[in-house]
């Protein structure tokens, strides 16, 4: 099992910009899905974005589309999270997963990060 382990979190105002990585242990093309989950205080973890294997197939929440990019580079066993155009409501402990299957939910997910902490506040 792959070991997952996130940085690049912090503190950024609103409007800001942040780049999260999620650095793989081992290769990461057994799995058919990597995805950014992230979970604010007191509320259920959600979904943010996922990425293909191959990188040609991407989600977003609607809550981050247009404002957030994911993306992979495989030889370096890397997934980012490009989060551009901050909001608050994007405060949130952000983690890294792999699914070997398709679907980008986090009940599909079979390895998963600890976390790194988003905090947008001015």
């Amino acid at each position: 099992q792959v070991q997952l382990v996130e940085s690049g979190g912090g503190l950024v105002q609103p409007g800001g910009s942040l780049r999260l990585s999620c650095a793989a242990s081992g290769s990461t093309l057994i799995y058919a899905t990597m995805g950014w989950f992230r979970q604010a205080p007191g509320k259920e973890r959600e979904g943010v974005s996922c990425i293909s294997r191959s990188g040609g197939s991407t989600s977003y929440a609607d809550s981050v589309q247009g404002r957030f990019t994911v993306s992979r580079d495989n030889a370096k066993n890397t997934v980012y999270l490009q989060m551009n155009s901050l909001k608050p409501e994007d405060t949130a402990v952000y983690y890294c997963a792999a699914g070997l299957g398709r679907l980008c939910e986090a009940s599909g997910m079979n390895s998963w990060g600890k976390g790194t902490l988003v905090t947008v506040s001015s």
